[in-house]
């Protein structure tokens, strides 16, 4: 019974993988024919071997959006398309506020608070 879910599983997987093969492959083929074959971000230019460095970010982060014109697109190298979901990991982590405080909550520390008085003590100390 087992093996049965196990080979299930497999197939599923399997057949799931295959499927994004050949996403990817027919968009990206059809970005690397409408965008030059450079990096958006950095400028570097690919070819030969190294051209698959260069990787299909959608913009929307939508896998499934790609329209034909491929204004969802833009070929980036696998180090910029990292950094690119890098950032947004980031941005993520710091917009997740905690329930009820709001970010002025946060901010009530006054790193000059007394030094108007420290002032008037070293004016008076000087006179």
């Amino acid at each position: 019974m087992l093996s049965n879910k196990s080979n299930e599983n497999t197939g599923t997987l399997a057949q799931a993988l295959r499927i994004r093969k050949e996403r990817e492959k027919s968009y990206r083929e059809r970005a690397l024919k409408l965008f030059p074959k450079l990096c958006g971000r950095c400028g570097r230019e690919f070819s030969g071997k190294r051209l698959r460095e260069l990787t299909v970010h959608h913009k929307d982060h939508n896998h499934d959006n790609n329209p034909p014109d491929g204004s969802n697109w833009e070929l980036l190298c696998i180090y910029c398309h990292e950094n690119e979901h890098s950032r947004d990991q980031v941005a993520d982590a710091y917009a997740t506020d905690l329930v009820g405080e709001s970010l002025d909550d946060n901010l009530k520390h006054n790193p000059f608070e007394g030094l108007a008085d420290l002032i008037k003590k070293y004016e008076n100390n000087r006179e």
